[in-house]
């Protein structure tokens, strides 16, 4: 049964956990793009009016809801370098999903409803992040778009969470 206890569970969830699950998904496209030369990255947490900027970072008014990512083209772009980039917040998703599952299996953390919680919107944001489809504005899913590039049929592909910006031409 649902009750007040839940309903603070419920908040608690939405603005601390989805936005720290958010952050690490984002982190991941970051940390790939980084990895095969992406510059100029910078990881954007929420919607809305810009409240502040943390190094890379803007945290806007709704920072508990979505988030993107950004960077400059890579210089030499290959499909195998795409996909990884596409499918690294999903990866960064399940690699905290371990760490916290061993955590608590070796008691350094406790079973708690914080950890089930941020557990669960992890399998979430992977899942629809991988899930191959287009979202009603037209832009693919982290699994639609690494399909794309596996297909060489990507052309300026932004994601829902990551925008690839454009060469500036002088």
């Amino acid at each position: 049964m649902f009750d007040l206890a839940d309903v603070t569970k419920f908040i608690f969830s939405f603005f601390l956990i989805m936005p720290m699950v958010t952050f690490i998904h984002l982190s991941g496209h970051l940390f790939c793009a980084a990895i095969f030369g992406g510059k100029g990255k910078k990881l954007t947490l929420g919607c809305g009016n810009k409240l502040f900027s943390i190094l890379k970072m803007d945290i806007k008014k709704y920072y508990f809801w979505n988030g993107h990512c950004e960077f400059d083209k890579l210089q030499v772009n290959h499909p195998f370098k795409s996909v990884m980039i596409y499918l690294g917040g999903a990866l960064f998703n399940l690699i905290s999903i371990f760490i916290i599952n061993g955590l608590i299996f070796v008691d350094i953390l406790n079973n708690s409803i914080f950890w089930y919680q941020f557990i669960y919107f992890s399998f979430y944001i992977m899942f629809f992040s991988l899930f191959p489809m287009y979202f009603s504005d037209g832009s693919p899913s982290d699994g639609q778009a690494a399909i794309l590039s596996i297909k060489k049929q990507e052309k300026d592909i932004v994601t829902g969470d990551v925008i690839i910006k454009k060469e500036k031409k002088d």
